[in-house]
């Protein structure tokens, strides 16, 4: 009698086992996916609970004997997961195990510069935004990176990344500068060399075409510019690189904003700024390398988007005339 107890005993204590390591339902009851927030340092115990709670899981208890068969405690990864309640719970462990976390999709924009960035990254809540800037101004965790510059402005590449929330900063930038490593080819980095330019330089330029760019066809015309205008030694001129050096700049460039003593005024000083004024994409860093063959010293707006190219002042003067005076002598006299 005591032996068939015995065996009764064990056999429900089996399909106890069996139904509490099966899903909750079915793939057929099409149950919706949860986003379950595992915090940092949470115990396996902590997680078993959430996931009991969520029911994602129908036994606490048998859940963290699971854990304990793999030693799963203090090796859960930490960050969002998308779970669902037909996924077994030895499916949910390995999941949480290999830290396969939510990834979210984010776009850094071309011309973005670096607190744009910080931004960006801290509305989709990827890093924290202080800690991201902090570490995008740190020369020593800048030198681990290979870069010796003021600041990663211009290192850090614009694309679309796909992040878990509350990413460790330094490891987001890591991917961000590794990835202008895989835009700047070795032929580009020798392209570089052939023009005199370091990858400082090239970056630095890039970052003033993107930002002069409305067209992106443009992009060799305005390139030749400056060229143009380095190989004689005339101040670049180039509105974008007085606004980077403004401390407070209002929305409109004013007359007495061209004589401020900032060393990204390239009205005052002849030569590239000291460095990117944002992060360049690879069509305004293949432009920096490649210029169109042209003799233009000059460009302006027509308004529109693109640029009227010219070789000389007098030229240049005509199409200010044309493209920018008139247009507002017109507008005010209907006002």
């Amino acid at each position: 009698m005591l032996a068939l107890v015995a065996v009764l005993g064990g056999l429900a204590g089996y399909q106890m086992i069996q139904w509490a390591e099966a899903p909750v339902l079915s793939e057929s009851d099409h149950p919706p996916s949860k986003i379950v927030f595992i915090s940092e340092g949470a115990t396996f115990q902590q997680v078993a609970r959430l996931l009991e709670r969520e029911r994602l899981i129908k036994s606490r208890s048998v859940f963290v004997l699971l854990g304990k068969a793999y030693e799963a405690d203090r090796k859960i990864h930490p960050g969002e997961y998308e779970l669902n309640a037909a996924m077994p719970p030895a499916d949910i462990l390995a999941k949480l195990l290999a830290g396969r976390v939510v990834l979210h999709s984010v776009t850094i924009p071309e011309g973005y510069a670096m607190g744009q960035i910080a931004d960006v990254l801290s509305q989709h809540q990827i890093t924290d935004r202080a800690e991201f800037v902090r570490l995008a101004k740190d020369k020593s965790f800048m030198k681990t990176l290979g870069i010796s510059a003021d600041s990663l402005e211009g290192y850090l590449y614009p694309d679309t990344y796909r992040f878990p929330r509350s990413t460790a900063a330094k490891d987001v930038i890591k991917m961000m500068v590794d990835q202008l490593g895989q835009v700047m080819t070795p032929e580009w980095q020798a392209r570089a060399k052939d023009l005199h330019l370091t990858v400082h330089e090239v970056l630095t330029l890039a970052s003033v075409i993107e930002k002069e760019t409305g067209a992106g066809d443009e992009r060799p015309q305005i390139s030749s510019v400056f060229h143009n205008r380095l190989k004689k030694k005339i101040p670049l001129q180039s509105d974008p690189t007085v606004i980077y050096g403004l401390p407070n700049f209002d929305g409109n460039l004013h007359k007495k904003d061209l004589s401020h003593p900032s060393p990204y005024n390239t009205y005052r000083w002849a030569g590239l700024p000291p460095g990117p004024i944002a992060s360049p994409g690879a069509q305004s860093i293949r432009a920096a390398l490649y210029p169109a063959p042209s003799s233009y010293l000059f460009f302006v707006s027509r308004n529109d988007g693109t640029h009227q190219f010219s070789a000389t002042l007098v030229d240049h003067n005509k199409a200010v005339e044309k493209y920018q005076k008139r247009p507002f002598r017109r507008t005010h006299s209907r006002t």
